[in-house]
């Protein structure tokens, strides 16, 4: 196979850069139409009969009722059931689609004109980060896991205001909040104790409501991440 030499890689990056450009572009001009708007991650492969789907589907019906738009990945399991009950609570139902090789195409409960697609992992995160006023995580695999801790190292360094971070599902997320507290806090003194106030678990979709409604009795509601 012939490799391809430096000029055609520098040539090759100048036209990516542009490709990369674009979907900052129409993500930010899209973005600003929808209002303040919550995101919700986990899994691609939770199936409907799943009591973490139904969660799902409750949780986001009760945040639509109180306003919030429902960010998701756009595809199928969590991220359905998050813009399913989006619909249902008569809220914005947005999904940013991640073009990729082997996974399903979006679900049917987005909005028509809440549908964006993306081929940069990156920029897509930038839309999930700054138009957010909360963040829920539901079980998921490396994608959600992923998403948790950079969420969580933007709000800690400062690079993202702080928001209200939730987990849901006590049973999944219980190991790791324990690993976090005894092995990261205690043990090897990698975080401080404050951080631990960063976010909360619970299993109930009222308490979620709560904790963002009272977060935004004290803090008005705007785009987040500096830029």
């Amino acid at each position: 196979m012939k490799k391809k030499n430096w000029a055609e890689l520098k040539a090759d990056s100048s036209w990516r850069m542009f490709k990369i450009m674009s979907e900052f572009v129409d993500g930010f001009e899209k973005m600003e139409r929808f209002g303040p708007c919550i995101s919700i991650f986990g899994s691609a492969r939770t199936k409907p009969e799943n009591k973490y789907y139904e969660m799902a589907v409750k949780t986001a019906e009760l945040l639509a009722k109180e306003g919030f738009g429902i960010i998701t990945g756009g595809g199928p399991g969590i991220m359905e059931a998050g813009n399913k009950g989006a619909k249902k609570g008569k809220g914005s139902s947005v999904g940013l689609h991640i073009e990729l090789g082997f996974e399903q195409d979006w679900n049917e409960h987005i909005d028509a004109d809440k549908l964006l697609i993306f081929k940069y992992f990156f920029a897509r995160k930038v839309m999930f980060i700054r138009y957010a006023q909360a963040f829920v995580f539901m079980p998921g695999g490396f994608g959600t896991i992923d998403e948790v801790f950079e969420t969580l190292t933007l709000i800690q360094t400062g690079k993202i205001d702080r928001v209200p971070l939730i987990f849901m599902g006590k049973d999944y997320w219980g190991g790791l909040m324990d690993w976090i507290k005894k092995t990261m806090l205690e043990e090897e003194h990698n975080i401080n104790k404050e951080d631990l106030n960063l976010f909360e678990i619970t299993d109930d979709p009222k308490r979620v409501v709560k904790v963002i409604n009272e977060f935004y009795k004290r803090k008005e509601l705007r785009p987040n991440m500096r830029l």
